[in-house]
């Protein structure tokens, strides 16, 4: 080129470059440079072809005109140019290869429909393409910024293992572009094993069908994973993986292999899923131990390599202590709901012993009436003694429900299996133990129970703590009588539990606070009823909220989702 020529390529980079550095979103940066290199080179036409994830084709992603068909670029040719190949091209047509994220990423294509372009200007097309991949970079760089942010974030609320888990995993979504699946396998023991807690599968909707999978980690693994650094893995012809990472890892990639489902095979209409094609494996632990390992896993060859291994590698720390946090307060919580547990079957002990001292007493002297009769030789009438018979057995009856219900909640275990608990059983449990005491304080019980409820996924004893805990929340709201309205029925996948006082109601300045640990308003309260029913139905998935006005009465509503 000459100098004429020189300044006018220099200020078509100068203004290109510009330009996209005002860019955040990667497909107005491609439409940028389509539009800037048309007018520098005079071309009639132009295009972006991308490779696609199997690098077995190129894609056209974007293109002036617009309105081309998609035959009218020879993108074998594109392919063979962006891997290095150096097709024979026509001299109307100039090339520029284009990276992202350290591979071979797309070619921009310029052509010439009467004329050619002189040899001089095939060599500067590649500063272009250097260009163009540098501010991609850029883009993604800021984006992965962003995404990290929103982890960290996320990482740093209170939420559910699983929902932890699962947020982490489509946040790395964003950040790798895995189009396989991803998992977090939690570990126990020395050297112990792997628990598969969680997956996440991109290569079809749905959820997984390996939670549960267990995996023997051995000494030599453990060592391995010690280390506290990403492996990385392809898929070679022959079906073997081989490592890229350097680390003789293999054994690691082979343990993590896709395999069937272990408790049994998935549906029918499950469709089979794609072999692995590349995999990450990098390990969660902080300098307690390793928590877990976290593998990412995409159906291509060459799609995951050393910039996806440093994303992950970016935030592992953080992830690793945040789980570790979020597991000393599950243990603290758990450890709270069990002393309120014992604090509830202690307050139960002293509510009903009036109304079983009541039930005893008035049996007591039927019963002595009775003996006497018998050994004075005057018994009454049969009709008498039957009467006064019934009246013992439905003061028996009392006493045994009562402490029927009083040793389930002292045992703390399901009446039913665990995980399938009918919240209409707990709702009448609950209402037998305290039925007595809502009769002394003038309270009008109100029960409306929709028919055929399904079961939730709960155990029986912790909808019976759930319900035991609301009813005497919104018995103690009314001291001087009132309405308690209890109401069951479903709401798409959800069961619904109301609990409707007609109390003094919540001050504002109080309602935040009520589901605070501690907090109270009544006197000897403990302050951990609310917060006990909040941690219940936290860790069953559901939803509690409290609606309340002074002087207008609380409404309590669950939302618990049904069992399969």
């Amino acid at each position: 080129m000459d100098d004429a020529q020189e300044l006018a390529f220099l200020r078509f980079l100068f203004d290109t470059g510009a330009q996209l550095e005002r860019v955040r979103d990667v497909e107005k940066a491609l439409r940028v440079v389509l539009r800037h290199a048309r007018e520098h080179y005079g071309a009639e036409r132009t295009c972006i072809a991308v490779l696609d994830e199997g690098r077995a084709a190129m894609v056209v992603r974007q293109s002036l005109p617009a309105d081309l068909p998609p035959d009218a670029w020879k993108t074998a040719a594109l392919r063979r140019f962006l891997l290095g190949k150096r097709p024979r091209l026509a001299r109307h047509t100039l090339l520029a290869a284009i990276e992202r994220r350290g591979r071979p990423w797309a070619v921009l294509a310029l052509q010439r429909l009467d004329g050619v372009y002189p040899k001089e200007l095939v060599a500067p097309m590649a500063r272009v393409g250097e260009l163009v991949s540098r501010h991609l970079a850029r883009i993604d760089a800021e984006r992965s910024a962003e995404v990290r942010a929103r982890i960290d974030q996320k990482l740093l609320e209170q939420l559910r293992p699983r929902d932890l888990f699962y947020r982490l995993l489509h946040g790395l979504r964003s950040l790798t572009r895995y189009d396989h699946s991803a998992a977090v396998y939690m570990h126990a023991g020395e050297p112990g094993e792997l628990t598969l807690v969680a997956e996440q599968v991109s290569w079809r909707k749905g959820g997984s069908h390996r939670v549960g999978r267990r995996l023997e980690l051995s000494t030599e693994l453990r060592a391995l994973l010690d280390q506290g650094q990403v492996f990385g893995f392809e898929r070679a012809r022959d079906g073997k993986w081989q490592e890229w990472s350097g680390e003789r890892g293999l054994p690691l990639a082979e343990l993590l292999d896709d395999e069937p489902d272990p408790n049994g095979a998935a549906p029918d209409a499950a469709p089979s899923p794609p072999p692995q094609g590349a995999l990450l494996c990098a390990p969660l632990a902080t300098r307690e131990g390793l928590l877990g390992v976290l593998e990412i896993s995409s159906i291509h060859a060459g799609s995951l390599g050393p910039y996806e291994a440093r994303l992950l590698l970016g935030f592992l720390t953080h992830a690793a202590i945040a789980l570790t946090h979020l597991r000393r307060a599950e243990s603290l919580e758990h450890g709270m709901v069990e002393a309120e547990k014992k604090h509830a079957v202690a307050d139960m002990a002293r509510g009903v012993s009036h109304d079983v001292n009541n039930a005893v007493g008035t049996a007591l002297p039927l019963v002595q009436q009775m003996i006497a009769e018998l050994e004075e030789g005057t018994p009454p009438p049969a009709q008498t003694w039957l009467e006064d018979l019934h009246a013992v057995l439905d003061s028996l009856s009392f006493c045994r429900r009562v402490f029927g219900q009083m040793l389930s909640f002292a045992r703390g275990t399901a009446q039913v299996r665990v995980g399938e608990g009918d919240l209409v059983r707990a709702l009448d449990s609950t209402l037998s133990i305290v039925a007595e005491s809502m009769r002394r304080n003038l309270i009008e019980v109100e029960r409306s129970v929709e028919a055929q409820l399904p079961a939730v996924r709960a155990a029986q004893s912790d909808l019976e703590q759930l319900v035991l805990n609301l009813c005497t929340n919104a018995r103690d709201a009314m001291p001087d009588g009132g309405q308690l309205g209890l109401r069951l029925y479903r709401a798409g996948r959800d069961v619904v539990l109301e609990v409707r006082d007609t109390g003094g109601g919540i001050p504002a300045e109080n309602l935040a606070r009520v589901r605070e640990p501690f907090f109270t308003t009544k006197p000897g309260g403990s302050g951990l009823g609310l917060s006990i029913c909040r941690s219940i139905v936290w860790n069953l998935s559901g939803r509690l909220s409290i609606d309340s006005r002074e002087g207008e009465g609380t409404l309590a509503r669950v939302r618990l989702p049904a069992a399969p």
